[in-house]
C-alpha cells in the first residue's frame, strides 16, 4: 500500500487558506514537533485540516491498506482500485475541516468515501474476465479434483462478480474484513437491518446461481 496509494499520491494544499496555514504549521514544527506515530486519529484530522501534510501522510499509513483491501475485493482490479483509493484520499484531504469526531469514528468516514467511490466506479464499468490462472491448486492433486475445484472457484467468482454491487460492498466489509453489520452500515450509510437484508440476499443469489448446472458451466 505505501508503495501504491502512499508514495504515488499528491496533495496539493487547500487553496491560499491552506498554505498560509501550513506555512504557519511549519514554523510551529521547527520549535515542536508533531508525534505523528502516536496522535490519535481526529488529532490528524484536525492538523491535516490546517493544511499539515505530514499529518495526512501519517493517516495515509495508518488506514491507506484497509482501503485499498476493500477497493481491490470490490474493482477486481489492481489499478483501478489503486485509482480509487487515490481519488479518494484526495477527496478526504480536501474535506478534512468537515469530519466532525462527535459524529462518529475518522474510519467510518474515510471507508464510506472508498466504498462510494468504488460503487460509482463498478457501475461504469462491465466486470472483468476471470484471470486463467485464478485461484491455482497444488498440481499433486489429481486431475478431476482440480478440475471440479477450478470449476467451483470460477463459477463462485462469477456469481459474486454479478451480484448488485451495494450486497457485494456488504460482504466484502463483513465477511473478507470481518466487520460488524453495524460498522458496514455506518460506512454504506445505511441502517444495520439494511446491511442484514443485502447479506441474506447475497446468500440467497449466490446458493441459488451456484446450484444451476448452466451457470456453472458458463
Amino acid at each position: 500500500m505505501e508503495s501504491a496509494a502512499t508514495a504515488a499520491i499528491r496533495l496539493p494544499l487547500a487553496g491560499p487558506a491552506g498554505a498560509r496555514n501550513a506555512a504557519r504549521q511549519c514554523k510551529a514544527q521547527m520549535t515542536t514537533p508533531r508525534p505523528y506515530g502516536s496522535a490519535s486519529d481526529p488529532e490528524l484530522v484536525a492538523w491535516s485540516a490546517d493544511g499539515d501534510r505530514r499529518a495526512f501522510d501519517a493517516i495515509v499509513v495508518r488506514h491507506g491498506p484497509f482501503a485499498l483491501r476493500v477497493a481491490m475485493r470490490l474493482l477486481h482490479d489492481t489499478a483501478t482500485a489503486e485509482d480509487v483509493v487515490q481519488e479518494a484520499l484526495v477527496r478526504a484531504w480536501f474535506q478534512a475541516r468537515n469530519f466532525d469526531p462527535r459524529r462518529g469514528r475518522f474510519t467510518t468516514w474515510l471507508y464510506r468515501i472508498v466504498v462510494n467511490r468504488c460503487i460509482d466506479q463498478r457501475r461504469r464499468i462491465q466486470p472483468a474476465p476471470i484471470p486463467d490462472d485464478f485461484d491455482a491448486v497444488d498440481p499433486a492433486m489429481g486431475p478431476e479434483v482440480i478440475m471440479e475445484r477450478n470449476q467451483h472457484c470460477a463459477a463462485m467468482a462469477a456469481a459474486l462478480r454479478a451480484l448488485p454491487v451495494r450486497q457485494r460492498a456488504a460482504m466484502t466489509l463483513v465477511y473478507d474484513e470481518g466487520l460488524s453489520g453495524a460498522e458496514a452500515a455506518r460506512i454504506l450509510g445505511l441502517s444495520a437491518k439494511a446491511v442484514e437484508r443485502l447479506l441474506a440476499r447475497a446468500r440467497a443469489v449466490l446458493r441459488e446461481r451456484l446450484q444451476k448446472p448452466d451457470w456453472q458451466e458458463s
